[in-house]
């Protein structure tokens, strides 16, 4: 089954402890810190497979994790790093932040390989906290966690024509002519469910890639139907190609069907009303009388408007070949640019923002609250009831600016401080 979408979770590998211990050996009574470092989580890396085409893969599994630094070990050995976990994708998939839907990366075009996610860097080992007055320190650093984000994957074909109109106009039967393409074909509504790719080969003027996108009825820029699901795959187009039932098979009106849709594309995304069309009159097999067409209709209503009418026939070929060289001329007369969509979301900046902290003063205790995710972190890893260990804390409080924040919230020595029920007086 083609899939075009799909949601999963996605995390980088938290890095490895720092190590704390100390040398024992025979003749070294008092041997110095020796904790090893902790090694790098995996990064999660997505990356393009030319072998895929649909997102299909993403049904059965829901979550993807790279793999976690080791800890630090004694000795000075650093703890070894985190396999990167790499997730393949077709080209032209978006990924997107499920909660905001910013891109977070478009896999088109040069972009075959990225770094969604980084992993957390390994912590410190005791060995690097030895000082002068501090020889023996007695922690360590935790390595940083890793990233975990719930993310939206879409494709979005990547082709230079689409070939858009009503169902059961004959777009699946034009596409099956002039490329090696073999839709499903018959003769009722919704025979084409998913877009169909085929490429065009030219004689002596190169080729171009069409895709055959299904059937679009009223309302399919506001969801109905499977609208929003189709009118994605119009976005990377170039150029656009109506087919319409010249010969009015099921009484449609020809006109009435090319401003439809015309509306569906505006409304949806106005920017692809900007791209070149072409309209091609198909069924002339089945006029056997001029006035059964709709084609003088159609060439004075839309030729007028810059818009080139090509009478074809699906079935037997006819008028096919002038429209694809009229197609192949637009084509070099447009940008040759790949649309790609421009990076909005960045995980690691916006997981630094959410693990920010507060500073806040509780009038009614009378004490001052300072809390976030890395003060909690922090304590978790650190033993204050040590002097030492109070230091190192210490250390952190005034080399993440949350001291200053206190002084700026009006603390003064010998105030109370509370962080995550923990209480201490404030001394400089």
């Amino acid at each position: 089954m083609f899939a075009d979408s799909a949601k999963i979770i996605i995390k980088s590998g938290k890095g490895g402890d720092g190590h704390v211990s100390f040398r024992r050996e025979k003749y070294v009574p008092n041997g110095g810190p020796d904790g090893g470092d902790g090694g790098r989580g995996g990064n999660l890396i997505f990356q393009v497979d030319e072998g895929l085409n649909t997102l299909g893969d993403f049904r059965h599994r829901r979550k993807y994790a790279a793999e976690n630094g080791e800890d630090g070990k004694k000795r000075n050995c650093h703890g070894k790093n985190g396999e990167d976990l790499i997730v393949k994708v077709p080209a032209g998939t978006i990924i997107r932040d499920a909660k905001s839907d910013k891109v977070i990366a478009d896999m088109s075009g040069s972009n075959t390989s990225q770094i969604i996610l980084k992993g957390g860097k390994g912590g410190l080992g005791n060995q690097h906290f030895a000082t002068s007055t501090m020889q023996a320190p007695k922690y360590a650093q935790p390595g940083q966690p890793g990233i975990e984000l719930e993310v939206r994957l879409e494709l979005k074909v990547i082709a230079d024509v689409g070939l858009v109109g009503f169902p059961n106009v004959g777009k699946s039967t034009l596409l099956s002519r002039v490329t090696n393409a073999r839709p499903k074909i018959a003769n009722y509504h919704f025979t084409t469910l998913n877009p169909n790719l085929g490429v065009v080969d030219l004689d002596d003027a190169g080729g171009f890639v069409i895709a055959d996108i299904p059937g679009l009825i009223e309302g399919a820029s506001q969801g109905v139907g499977l609208g929003h699901a189709f009118l994605k795959h119009i976005e990377r187009t170039k150029v656009m190609i109506h087919i319409v039932d010249a010969a009015s098979v099921e009484g449609r009106d020809p006109i009435a069907d090319i401003y439809a849709i015309n509306r569906e594309l505006e409304n949806y995304n106005q920017d692809l009303l900007k791209k070149p069309q072409v309209i091609a009159a198909n069924k002339i097999d089945a006029i056997f009388e001029e006035s059964e067409s709709a084609l003088p209709a159609l060439k004075k209503e839309f030729e007028s408007q810059g818009i080139p009418v090509f009478p074809i026939s699906a079935v037997s070929g006819q008028g096919i070949k002038e429209l694809l060289y009229h197609v192949n001329e637009l084509l070099s007369q447009t940008d040759n640019a790949p649309v790609i969509y421009e990076q909005e979301f960045f995980p690691e900046t916006t997981v630094f923002q959410e693990e920010s902290y507060s500073v806040t003063y509780n009038e009614k205790d009378n004490v001052y609250v300072a809390e976030g995710p890395k003060i909690e972190k922090m304590l978790g890893y650190t033993n204050i009831d040590s002097e030492k260990g109070f230091l190192f804390f210490q250390k952190f409080l005034r080399d993440q600016g949350i001291l200053e924040e206190l002084e700026k919230a009006g603390i003064s020595e010998g105030d109370t401080v509370r962080m995550y029920g923990l209480e201490f007086d404030y001394y400089k």
